[in-house]
């Protein structure tokens, strides 16, 4: 853990000092171009002066002329903020669509994500058009600004020549003078994007820097345990309900006491809190009201990154990392010998399959297991579960994906595995939870029956909510 730590700490230093050094060029860059163009007008202006005090004075007078449209060029530039939210729409539209392409393909709804795609961005577009039509009067209004100010200059400085104050020598030096002054303060017009761009930025930057999340890992230090042996885990009197939709409670007064190396199942219908409470396990949330405790301790008051690292976790989708297959089981223990991933790939029944790859464990996996079907991505996740050796495993619909050989096999491993840590196990297909030590029925956010299979079956056998789904099942397979 420390030496990929350390690992992760190189790749973000390195990183900071990317950002650094491209932040210093960028900034050099526009410092350089600033300086440039007022020293380049600093100096025309002095050589004018020198050459014909009075021709100078005209070329000054008309400056703001010129420095007023170009402000105004600017101000057009930049203005207004731009519709994060429809590019934040548009974005999302376009990502689903590709990373579910064959879904798209499958349903040809390609010219309805097209016309969805448009929609979002029907707004941004009327605004840039309309922008559009007044930068370009703006940009001519400026350019005629500028042709005006040559054209005073030189009409000036023939009245100078006329009244014989001057020669016609000296005035060309002051207009070509002035006239390449001009181009090198027009440059400071190329800074009018990069200006732009950091007045949209920067509200979101602060944004961002101002966000203080509930839960961090960071600042205070909390408690930890001592040992390496499994530990209890409850429920008291949980009420839940999620950030995004604070009037759903998903969890009801939930009190649930899960012993020491004893596998819980859960089970229920779909949206009746199952992963809610994977997800409190790990801390992602705190409870609205109630508590819940590990080893008689409050969750809170963990050290956070202690607390995570004694969980492991096997979801329905398992993520998968660009990398070998060796890789991703390590993931589980970056110290762990090649014998110890190994030894978790048999339990978790993929070695063999790994062994008959040509480059073995060294098999590149792809982004996010591209290269993989779902169960071997599911049993390499399993391995990295059993590499952990976590005191508490969790298990999200941990064997949807796989077949009924490959099922009873992982059964036996992950029963083998529960034995040296606290597991919560959740379940749509009951067939897979009749081992468990106990299992609750979840209904409502609540616990509305606790037992195993055999007393929840016989003393629910006319009526109880588990009877009917196991009968339920029963009726499934038996049709299918």
């Amino acid at each position: 853990m420390v030496r990929r730590g350390r690992e992760f700490g190189g790749i973000l230093v390195s990183k900071l000092s990317i950002d650094c050094i491209s932040f210093r060029s960028v900034l050099g860059d526009r410092i350089s171009v600033l300086l440039m163009g007022l020293s380049s007008a600093a100096v025309g202006l002095g050589i004018s002066a020198r050459l014909e005090w009075r021709l100078a004075l005209m070329a000054l007078a008309v400056t703001p002329l010129t420095l007023g449209a170009s402000y105004l060029n600017l101000v057009i530039n930049i203005g207004p903020r731009l519709d994060n939210v429809a590019y934040e729409k548009a974005s999302t539209i376009a990502a689903g669509a590709v990373s579910s392409i064959r879904t798209v393909v499958t349903f040809g709804t390609q010219e309805s994500v097209v016309r969805s795609f448009d929609h979002a961005l029907g707004e941004p577009k009327r605004t840039a058009v309309r922008r559009s039509q007044i930068m370009g009067s703006v940009l001519g209004l400026s350019q005629g600004a500028m042709y005006g100010a040559y054209t005073l200059t030189l009409y000036f400085g023939a009245i100078l020549v006329k009244k014989d104050y001057t020669n016609f020598g000296v005035v060309y030096k002051i207009f070509l003078i002035l006239v390449l002054s001009s181009f090198s303060v027009g440059q400071l017009a190329g800074l009018a994007p990069d200006t732009s761009m950091a007045v949209t930025a920067i509200p979101a930057i602060f944004n961002i820097l101002r966000r203080r999340p509930r839960i961090s890992s960071e600042g205070k230090r909390g408690r930890k345990l001592e040992g390496a042996k499994a530990v209890d885990l409850e429920f008291k009197k949980v009420s839940f309900a999620y950030p995004s939709r604070p009037e759903i409670t998903v969890l009801n007064n939930f009190s649930l006491k899960i012993k020491a190396g004893k596998m819980v199942a859960l089970v229920g219908g779909s949206g009746s809190g199952k992963s809610t409470v994977v997800w409190l396990i790990q801390r992602f949330y705190d409870p609205n009201r109630g508590r819940v405790l590990m080893g008689g301790v409050d969750l809170r008051e963990f050290d956070l990154n202690w607390l995570r690292r004694q969980i492991a976790l096997v979801g329905q989708e398992p993520s998968l990392f660009a990398g070998s297959i060796r890789e991703n089981i390590a993931f589980g223990d970056p110290n762990a010998t090649w014998s110890e991933i190994e030894e978790a790939a048999k339990e978790a029944y993929i070695h063999k399959f790994i062994s008959s790859l040509p480059q073995g464990y060294e098999t590149e996996v792809g982004q996010s297991g591209v290269q993989l079907s779902g169960g071997q991505k599911q049993r390499i996740a399993i391995a990295r579960a059993v590499l952990k050796k976590a005191r508490v495993l969790l298990l999200d619909e941990a064997s949807s994906a796989l077949d009924l050989e490959s099922e009873r096999h992982i059964q036996s491993a992950l029963k083998k595995a529960s034995r040296r840590a606290t597991t919560v196990v959740v379940a749509h297909r009951l067939s897979t939870i009749r081992e468990a030590d106990f299992i609750a029925v979840i209904r409502d956010g609540s616990v509305a029956e606790y037992g195993d299979h055999d007393t929840l079956l016989a003393a629910n056998l006319d009526g109880g909510i588990y009877a009917n789904l196991v009968r339920a099942e029963t009726e499934a397979m038996a049709f299918a």
